[in-house]
């Protein structure tokens, strides 16, 4: 998987991602990162990407010229046109099909509007797809680009310590994890469950299926209606 990120912030993107898991997928090359600052391409003297909006407002807009000049770039570096996304309260819900369905991808663009956003005519050159990490609003799309590649990575083989990792978590069934424990057996006086020390792992696996269940009923209750209702 190539990620490549168009932003103003490429510091924002290398700084999360080169940490943990997605440190590791990087160092392997089981992924690259290929971060793309907007004002390498501004046309003038001082680099400035952004000015006043027309018809008025607060805060200041990505012109359109040197984020459709990094794009035309980028592609022509890539070879061919990618998928790309772009965030927008327009856009679909991210959810974990999508990062399922995203980790097929050989190459993703993730393009990152900031300030106030990106001139509409930009948008309309490039045709992004449009995708939403939720109803609410933030400086960028730095820090939702991070959380989808975090989530796209984790579902691309050889990049956790067993495949079936990504199996057991949230949302991979339709369903809230089970609790899981570790040593010691007894702490403040609460204790692991007899049945995960038993050794038994049919009744392991029958026992966590029900902890998830209980557990996506009581704290997310439109999931668990929507997975008895399958």
């Amino acid at each position: 998987m190539n990620y490549h990120v168009m932003t103003l912030f490429p510091e924002l993107i290398e700084a999360a991602m080169n940490h943990s898991i997605m440190g590791r997928a990087l160092s392997n090359g089981i992924i690259t990162l290929n971060t793309v600052n907007f004002r390498e391409f501004a046309q003038n003297k001082t680099k400035h990407v952004d000015d006043y909006i027309y018809g008025g407002g607060s805060g200041m807009l990505i012109q359109a010229e040197p984020v459709w000049l990094c794009y035309k770039d980028l592609i022509s570096k890539i070879g061919h046109k990618p998928r790309v996304l772009y965030m927008s309260p327009r856009g679909k819900t991210f959810d974990q099909a999508m990062a399922n369905e995203l980790a097929k991808e050989e190459d993703i663009i993730f393009l990152c509007g900031h300030y106030e956003g990106i001139d509409e005519r930009a948008i309309e050159l490039i045709e992004p797809e449009y995708v939403s990490i939720g109803d609410f609003v933030l400086t960028g799309g730095e820090l939702p680009s991070v959380l989808m590649m975090d989530a796209i990575t984790r579902q691309i083989s050889g990049v956790l310590g067993s495949d079936d990792s990504a199996i057991d978590e949230s949302f991979y069934n339709g369903l809230l994890e089970y609790p899981q424990y570790t040593r010691p057996p007894v702490y403040e006086g609460l204790e692991v469950p007899q049945v995960l020390m038993s050794g038994n792992h049919k009744l392991i696996a029958e026992w966590r299926e029900q902890k998830a269940l209980e557990i996506t009923e009581k704290y997310r209750p439109d999931l668990y209606e929507e997975y008895k209702n399958k």
